[in-house]
């Protein structure tokens, strides 16, 4: 306990009935959960396999095992259930899938995968289409999500569309079946419909999880409030942390009147506010308690701190958004010349990632350093994982996600009732797919143009399995592949436009030239297919692992991907009406959420925050007017140093961001 307040002490210790532990900004929620888990094992001899933490990102999860390892010890951490929501949901399914009609070698869709599936299905439906692929996907997980089952939407259907999806949806879910898989959504889900319906389940599962912690309880959506309420049973041990003021996440399914159903549900619930804030300067926390209080509140908390009053919360206005990444980007190398810190002291906050553009070309033209957070990872484009998916299969032919992935890519007309078809005769043979393909029994389940179709697809798999394995240069005969499906071409004809294509194949060309290094390499080449896969899983394992604030990076990111971290310097930009709060939001009104965002920004200040809108910003093809956003106007003025166009690029500090610049420049010639 050494080191913790006497309210973070109370949280620690509390363990008599369900705890609600309303955790403020930078109020060391992270540090009360571990304390806890070493306090349930060590104090109250609780086994290290019974106790089981959740949050919602591997980041996360992964810190709170750092830190418990270091109380506890490598070998009593590694018997903890530290995971997230879907971690946990997956070795569920795992362990639990004969009850669901499953094997334990299930696959697991990604977004890309249930897309395709979606796409067999409205194929395979016909008629017209009455919305687009994504916009059904996000339809049927939002069910999944407040776990309505198909029949249920049938009948809860309000109009057309609704009833179009409904058996679009209990037809997506038949496939997933059939094809011994499930989605993200199904790792919710099916726990808890098990748990629901199976008494013996239910009951050796709340053997097993004596105390459960949840991190971030705010972004539940009905599916996990529910799967919590099952793991817990009538014990009800549970520690939950989280703070209805960072609730930011409804938008896909969170849902921050959970922490008041925890009321409703558990009468003995015992609540305990972490008000003490480790972070920020008074000024910040003023002003962020003033716009705050603006909302609503299930439960009223003020953040203090002692650290010390701090500088004014800057408010600067900018001709127009040129300048104010150029003036962002100069106040940046000023302040860094003057005080001697690193660029990764740096954040530039928004609302959307369209709005980084401007600001990564400023930095550029000052040679600032810095790390574009949020973005999609190169191993996560559809076209990298199309290519790498015909490699697995070709070097495991029993990688059914990876058949799955490619047998209609390009397409091959191979429908959505050809696979499940193919499925149920692989489940029943125990067999592969891509084997059940070429099978002589299979031919009782399939028309003979299906069954030309698939096979023809497994004699061309063997093939290239072989002209891969035996040829001289693995790189070159992957091209050659490649060209074998005129890849680029379907690229070309699924791209929105003829440049996005382009764009597109010159990344699968990326990958092959990436591939090429590898085959040539001086001191390791790679020969073999299998080496290949294995390099590229770990390097985007790593990737996926990067600590962001390992390198020397000013960081570029949104404002829900900054929820969580903390920067001694924090710039809010676009603090505009349009854009925070956005648009949408004013146009249905549903400001809160959009204030809640605005607050998890100031927040991430330790010690200074600024707040920038232009006057005019070039939208829509023309230079705009703007309003400043409302919520500059809900800051307390006693704690603001308000700034202009006027003020703010002066020749002294346009003078200065040269010398700065310069300076930075010659660093970089140094190294």
């Amino acid at each position: 306990m050494h080191g913790l307040n006497p309210t973070q002490r109370s949280a620690v210790k509390h363990t008599h009935s369900p705890l609600l532990v309303l955790a403020g900004a930078g109020s060391g929620k992270t540090r009360v959960i571990t304390t806890k888990i070493h306090y349930l094992i060590e104090h109250l001899q609780y086994r290290p396999e019974h106790v089981f933490a959740v949050t919602f990102t591997n980041k996360a999860a992964r810190e709170m095992r750092e830190r418990t390892a270091k109380q506890l010890g490598s070998t009593l951490a590694a018997q903890l259930k530290v995971s997230t929501f879907h971690t946990l949901g997956m070795r569920f399914v795992h362990e639990e899938a004969a009850l669901a009609g499953l094997t334990r070698d299930l696959s697991i869709l990604d977004s890309a995968d249930t897309l395709a599936v979606i796409k067999a299905v409205r194929s395979e439906q016909g008629g017209a289409a009455l919305s687009d692929d994504e916009a059904l996907r996000n339809v049927i997980s939002r069910w999944k999500n407040n776990l309505v089952m198909p029949a249920q939407a049938l009948s809860g259907a309000l109009d057309d569309y609704e009833q179009w999806a409904a058996v679009l949806y209990e037809r997506y879910n038949a496939l997933l079946r059939a094809y011994n898989a499930v989605d993200f959504d199904d790792l919710i889900a099916l726990p808890v419909r098990l748990l629901q319906e199976h008494a013996a389940v239910r009951e050796r599962w709340q053997n097993r999880v004596r105390h459960l912690l949840v991190d971030e309880y705010q972004d539940t959506n009905s599916a996990q409030y529910e799967l919590v309420r099952a793991l817990i049973g009538p014990q009800a041990r549970l520690t939950a942390v989280g703070d209805d003021d960072q609730s930011i996440y409804a938008w896909r399914g969170a849902r921050p009147d959970n922490l008041n159903a925890l009321q409703t549900d558990y009468p003995s619930l015992t609540v305990i506010k972490l008000e003490q804030n480790y972070r920020s300067t008074q000024r910040i926390l003023h002003c962020a308690n003033t716009l705050i209080a603006n909302n609503p509140h299930l439960f009223d908390k003020t953040l203090w701190s002692e650290v010390g009053p701090g500088d004014p919360l800057r408010i600067v206005a900018c001709k127009d958004g040129t300048d104010e990444a150029d003036w962002v980007a100069s106040s940046i190398l000023m302040d860094k010349l003057q005080h001697q810190r690193q660029f990764a002291h740096y954040a530039i906050l928004y609302r959307g990632n369209f709005q980084s553009r401007v600001f990564e070309q400023a930095l550029q033209a000052k040679r600032i350093p810095y790390r574009l957070t949020g973005s999609r990872s190169f191993f996560e484009r559809a076209e990298i994982k199309d290519v790498l998916a015909y490699l697995q299969l070709l070097s495991n032919p029993k990688d059914d996600t990876a058949f799955l992935r490619i047998v209609n890519v390009p397409r091959r007309e191979i429908g959505a009732t050809t696979l499940e078809h193919l499925a149920h005769y692989a489940r029943q043979r125990e067999c592969s797919l891509l084997e059940a393909s070429d099978s002589m029994g299979i031919s009782a389940s399939l028309t003979p143009r299906a069954l030309q179709r698939l096979r023809g697809f497994a004699q061309w798999s063997a093939r290239w399995r072989d002209n891969v394995t035996l040829s001289a240069s693995l790189v070159d005969s992957i091209q050659a592949l490649l060209e074998d499906i005129d890849y680029i071409s379907w690229l070309r004809e699924v791209s929105s436009d003829a440049r996005a294509g382009e764009r597109r194949w010159q990344y699968v060309q990326e990958l092959l030239d990436w591939m090429r290094r590898l085959e040539t390499d001086a001191d390791k080449p790679v020969r073999s297919l299998s080496q290949l896969l294995q390099h590229f899983r770990l390097v985007d394992m790593l990737d996926r692992q990067d600590d962001d604030s390992s390198r020397d990076e000013v960081q570029l990111m949104t404002l829900h991907a900054a929820k969580g971290l903390e920067f001694p310097q924090v710039f809010l930009v676009g603090c505009e009406e349009g854009l925070l709060p956005h648009q949408n939001a004013i146009e249905e009104d549903n400001i809160e959420e959009e204030r809640r965002l605005a607050y998890v920004g100031i927040t991430r200040g330790q010690r200074n925050v600024t707040c920038t809108y232009a006057k005019r910003r070039f939208r829509y093809g023309e230079t705009q007017r703007t309003t400043p956003s409302r919520f500059l106007d809900e800051l307390p003025e006693q704690a603001l140093q308000r700034l202009d166009e006027h003020t703010t690029l002066d020749p002294e500090a346009t003078l200065q961001s040269g010398k700065a610049a310069l300076a930075s420049m010659r660093a970089l010639l140094d190294q």
